[in-house]
C-alpha cells in the first residue's frame, strides 16, 4: 500500500517527466529524451500520432519540419493518480508544407490539452487535443466565410 508521501513524490516525478517531454522533446527537438521517457508499449489516443517512442518522435519530426521554431509551453498542469493533465501553448512559424498546402510563413499560437498516464517513470498513454481549427484559421487554410443570403 502506498503512503501519501509516495503518492506526492510520484505525482511530482510524473509532472517533471511530462515537462521534460514537452521542453526537451517537443520544444528542443531532443529525440533521445523520448527514448528515455516513453514506454515501448506506449498507447497513443490522439488521431494522427503513432504509438510508442517512434510515434512520438515522428510527431516531433513532423512538427519541426513544418514549424522549425516550434515550441510548447506548459501553462497549467495538475495530477490525478497516475495521470498528468496539462494545458499548453504551441507556437511556431509555418516554414514547411502542411496538409498539402505550401508554407505560408505565418505564425501560429494555439492551445493544446494533454492527458498522459505514467507507470514506473515512463509515459504509457497519451490523449491530446490540439486546437486544430484555430491552427487552420491562423494559417489561412479555412475557406472565407460567405455572406448570409436571404
Amino acid at each position: 500500500m502506498s503512503t501519501h508521501g509516495e503518492t506526492l513524490e510520484t505525482a511530482a516525478l510524473n509532472r517533471e517527466l511530462f515537462r521534460r517531454i514537452v521542453e526537451e522533446g517537443f520544444s528542443q527537438g531532443n529525440l533521445a529524451v523520448i527514448d528515455e521517457l516513453i514506454s515501448p508499449h506506449h498507447q497513443e489516443h490522439q488521431p494522427g500520432m503513432g504509438p510508442g517512442p517512434e510515434g512520438v518522435k515522428g510527431a516531433i519530426a513532423y512538427l519541426r519540419s513544418v514549424f522549425p521554431d516550434f515550441t510548447l509551453t506548459v501553462e497549467d498542469m495538475t495530477t490525478d493518480g497516475d495521470k498528468v493533465w496539462a494545458r499548453l501553448r504551441a507556437r511556431g512559424t509555418q516554414r514547411g508544407p502542411h496538409m498539402g498546402m505550401p508554407p505560408t510563413g505565418r505564425p501560429i499560437e494555439i492551445d493544446v490539452i494533454d492527458i498522459c498516464r505514467f507507470e514506473s517513470g515512463k509515459m504509457v498513454e497519451h490523449w491530446g487535443v490540439p486546437d486544430r481549427f484555430t491552427l487552420l484559421d491562423q494559417l489561412g487554410l479555412l475557406p472565407a466565410p460567405q455572406p448570409a443570403t436571404g
